[in-house]
């Protein structure tokens, strides 16, 4: 279990950070870069469920993939390496369990006929914001992955996450009925 007496270390003073494996990265290397924009993304997906009380189903969703968000952070801060086998990692039940919920919540909303601005409800908006933000994380992944070892189902889970949140969008837009639909080329 984390135990945190000291919030300040100053170990990151020279612009540096500890990984789980003890070696150090710059601030702006791109593992560590990835896990600050997934944490981003757990940051907005906590700003949204202040929005989402009203459906406990979906606010219980939001719940378990900010636990999840903390696991994927983890998983990129612990570079693979045969030193760290046990590492907590992203399994592939918790991509197979978005799908899942991301079916559920698509039967009840009309299939799209336009692109969907980001908005409606208060909600939807914050929504669309954590899944703006999910996708530049899951950019970042992969450029790490172009780089270094990434594990898959981490990959898996921020794909299929933005997805989850843009159908959470619709669904909290009363599936679909508040969406705000792109009219193509309307203020030309």
């Amino acid at each position: 279990m984390v135990k945190l007496n000291k919030i300040y270390t100053r170990t990151g003073d020279d612009g540096a950070t500890g990984l789980v494996d003890g070696s150090r990265r710059r601030k702006d290397d791109p593992r560590v870069e990835a896990y600050g924009v997934v944490d981003e993304t757990n940051s907005f997906i906590g700003l949204a469920r202040l929005s989402t009380k009203d459906d406990a189903a979906l606010d219980a969703m939001l719940a378990r993939i900010q636990n999840d968000l903390f696991d994927l952070g983890a998983d990129l801060a612990t570079p693979p390496g045969p030193r760290m086998e046990g590492a907590l990692r992203v399994h592939p039940h918790q991509v197979e369990r978005l799908e899942r919920e991301i079916d559920a919540m698509n039967a009840d909303i009309a299939p799209l006929k336009s692109f969907v601005l980001p908005g409606g409800s208060a909600a939807a908006a914050a929504l669309h914001v954590a899944r703006a933000t999910c996708r530049r994380a899951e950019r970042i992944m992969a450029h790490l992955a172009a780089l270094e070892p990434v594990e898959p189902a981490a990959l898996h889970y921020i794909n299929r996450l933005s997805d989850h949140l843009f159908v959470a969008a619709r669904r909290a837009n009363g599936n679909g009925a508040g969406d705000v639909l792109w009219v193509p080329g309307q203020n030309r």
